[in-house]
């Protein structure tokens, strides 16, 4: 089973909301996932990306392959985190 920490849209029209979740990467977007690590509000001007760290840590631990946009979550609140 291929597992992938991707983005689930749950806003409205013209009004997106995403949430980062673990899912098999054979599931649809906004199908079943497997756990909820965080927020991404692209309209807010603060704190767009709210994520879980630990638990994110943990699923790349265990073979979870991030999409880009993920990635580069990750990379901010590890930067975040240090600083």
């Amino acid at each position: 089973m291929a597992v992938r920490i991707r983005l689930k849209r749950i806003g409205a029209k013209n009004s997106p909301v995403y949430r980062v979740v673990v899912a098999d990467s054979r599931s649809p977007r906004d199908g079943r996932f497997i756990e909820e690590l965080g927020t991404y509000h692209p309209g807010r001007k603060d704190q767009k990306v709210t994520l879980n760290l630990e638990r994110a840590k943990y699923w790349l631990s265990v073979g979870a392959q991030p999409t880009d946009t993920v990635k580069s979550f990750l990379r901010q609140a590890e930067r975040a985190a240090a600083g």
